[in-house]
């Protein structure tokens, strides 16, 4: 207690600013628990940060621009874009507060990555280009050793603990884009004869250039319809802004994450057939991590393919790069006014053949060397609705369909309605559609959500989704069914003040535990109540507080409850070169399944999703110093204390002791 009191003494004497991601902030928590606890961000992150530096003029955009704006809904940008149509460009900002759908919320958010040029800017009749280098080196490392990194027998980590990351891209904008990244993970060796780097990724990207709309060679990611057919990269889930729910695809783009799965490698382009009508069509091959078995004949079977891209024990190495994937397909799509359709049809190539396991729940799950997928999609702005769908099918098995409409009712309320139906046997190794499962199949549910603005103070979020699993799931020995209930308020009286109530309660079906009474399936209840504060005490100083419960009961089990209460403190400093902010958190939940997550401010695209779970303190700080105008270091220090414990973590990654401590130095340059 006496060093979290010391970092707090710290922060408040130096010169610091909070980093500016209030907005990243609030679209990650809403669905934090759907993501792995390292996922790269990097994709939404540089995104909004790229477009607060170089803001999108809204009357020279498009909607594959606005698109960007993840917080942007479908029928906002299709109301935008007729409003342009019919009353032509935009003179001031306050005109949004004219345009159906363009709540006081969505105008604040966007405000910070917008501009609008007057018709008679001349400056704005040559094109804006810009050519930029931007350079970023992260090294990580958690302080105690892991038992990982003792000499043990059999199973030990290979590699340093150290992390480190590098990140380079050279951009000319509306014209080329370079990036390369190359990672090592803790437990890894950063150079390995198999592959030189442990993972390196990497791409070249050419916009407007001879008949290509887009051409990128290197990593590139595939983002189509609602994610049913054809998806790669990075998704969202359910939150409380209801509207996410309608994904907003954006076609072919380069990919840049350090994520080492769900993209593809090879060469893509879009091209312009027409006015209306965009031809895309893509190869790829790589090699992917996967558990390989021999079977009776001597043939290699394929189990199971590593997503996690770790590769620290000798298992793992063996694994590494060792199957080969073939895809290649292509897309059409058409926009025109308020219609947008598009078909895609692609092939997935393995070296080996699937073979599922022997348990009941594998019976409908894919085998076999290839899969051939196609799906068709569309969205229609009607006035003040929007349609949208798609319908997919894995050829020789299952269809998947998802239709939705989101209307604006009112300038104050917002509505969604969204049907889905995954059929047990539907296929894809490239889908990122809503839903409850891992996969896109065995499910079928109807979500219903609303988002209520009654006065400039007051908002309100709520929405419910049912959904039912034909078929058993893993621990799931039967078909089952369940519910996901979210209610939010938010009070914000002044531009320093936003106060929050959220509630989310959610019931499930999973097999009873080993050794449990109560026999056959359980159903599974998890609650969560949340109270936030912000405010702000002046232009340099802000506040944010949270108090949260969650609630977790199985069967006829005793339920078990735990807590989070957390003080983060920014300070915001003028003309001065240091910045950063600090989090102290008391966490008291009586095991993993009462988790709490909460998202951390980190280094710069750093990735930190706090699990909170157990019984202890962590804080942490975060400090920027810039060097000088196009150099910038970053320096991050977190550490947990655990109480009444002998070990922390489980496994290879166990530390003897009751803390555990991490930190990040990360230096940027940008020429």
């Amino acid at each position: 207690m006496k060093a979290l009191i010391t970092l707090l003494l710290i922060s408040w004497g130096c010169t610091v600013k909070a980093q500016e991601d209030v907005l990243i902030q609030e679209i990650i928590e809403g669905f934090a628990d759907q993501l792995p606890e390292d996922y790269d961000l990097y994709e939404l992150t540089e995104r909004l940060s790229f477009y607060q530096k170089h803001p999108i003029d809204l009357n020279k955009t498009s909607p594959e621009d606005l698109k960007k704006l993840v917080f942007v809904s479908p029928l906002q940008i299709a109301s935008l874009f007729e409003h342009l149509k019919t009353n032509g460009q935009l003179i001031d900002v306050l005109e949004l507060q004219g345009i159906s759908g363009f709540d006081l919320q969505t105008i604040n958010r966007i405000l910070p990555f917008i501009k609008i040029s007057a018709p008679s800017d001349l400056s704005q009749l040559r094109a804006e280009t810009f050519a930029s280098n931007d350079l970023i080196i992260r090294y990580g490392r958690t302080l105690q050793t892991q038992k990982g990194f003792h000499d043990l027998p059999g199973s030990r980590y290979l590699g340093s603990p150290d992390k480190l990351l590098l990140r380079y891209k050279y951009l000319v904008k509306d014209f080329m884009s370079v990036s390369l990244v190359a990672e090592k993970d803790a437990g890894e060796h950063f150079i390995h004869g198999k592959s030189g780097a442990d993972h390196l990724s990497g791409n070249v990207t050419f916009q407007k250039f001879g008949p290509f709309k887009k051409l990128v060679v290197g990593d590139y990611s595939m983002q189509f319809g609602q994610g049913l057919a054809l998806w790669s990269g990075f998704a969202f889930g359910k939150g409380p802004d209801v509207t996410s729910v309608a994904s907003k695809d954006l076609g072919l783009r380069p990919y840049s994450s350090s994520n080492e799965s769900s993209f593809l490698r090879g060469i893509a382009s879009t091209i312009g057939i027409t006015k209306y009508i965009d031809f895309t069509s893509f190869f790829s091959s790589r090699k992917l991590d996967a558990s390989l078995k021999s079977s009776a004949d001597g043939s290699m079977t394929l189990e199971n393919i590593n997503i996690s891209g770790l590769h620290r024990t000798p298992t793992e190495l063996k694994n590494q790069k060792s199957l080969g994937q073939v895809v290649y397909g292509a897309a059409f799509q058409y926009a025109h006014d308020h219609l947008n359709m598009g078909l895609v049809t692609y092939k997935t190539q393995y070296q080996q053949r699937f073979v599922t396991g022997n348990q009941l729940y594998n019976k409908y799950s894919f085998e076999g060397e290839e899969l051939l997928n196609t799906g068709v999609n569309y969205s229609y702005t009607f006035k003040n609705m929007y349609f949208y769908g798609e319908l997919a099918h894995s050829i020789g098995s299952g269809w998947a369909l998802l239709n939705g409409i989101m209307a604006s009712l009112s300038p104050r309320i917002s509505a969604v309605l969204l049907y889905r139906n995954y059929e047990k046997n539907y296929h894809s190794f490239f889908s990122r559609a809503i839903g409850e499962g891992t996969e896109t199949n065995n499910e079928r549910g109807i979500y219903g959500g609303m988002n209520y603005t009654p006065h400039k103070y007051w908002s309100f979020s709520l929405y419910a989704d049912y959904f039912k699993f034909p078929w058993l799931k893993y621990r799931i020995d039967a078909a089952s069914e369940g519910y996901e209930l979210l209610g939010q308020m938010a009070f914000t009286p002044n531009k320093t003040t936003k106060i929050l109530l959220r509630y989310k309660r959610e019931i499930k079906s999973q097999n009873a535990d080993a050794g449990s009474l109560d026999k056959g399936i359980q159903s599974v209840l998890k609650q969560n109540f949340r109270v936030e504060g912000k405010w702000s005490g002046n232009k340099q100083l802000n506040f944010q507080s949270r108090a949260e419960v969650a609630c977790y009961q199985k069967g006829i089990a005793v339920s078990e409850t735990g807590y989070l209460v957390y003080q983060d403190v920014n300070y915001k400093p003028l003309n001065t070169k240091l910045s950063g902010n600090l989090r102290l958190a008391y966490f008291n939940t009586p095991s993993y399944n009462s988790r709490i997550y909460a998202y951390e401010d980190d280094v710069l695209y750093g990735s930190a999703f706090g699990i909170y779970h157990g019984k202890g303190f962590r804080s942490f700080i975060n400090l920027r110093y810039q060097v000088m105008k196009s150099l910038d270091v970053w320096f991050r220090y977190a550490t947990s204390f655990y109480k009444d414990v002998e070990t922390v973590g489980s496994g290879l990654d166990e530390i003897r002791g009751n803390k555990k401590t991490d930190v990040k130095l990360q230096v940027r340059y940008q020429f």
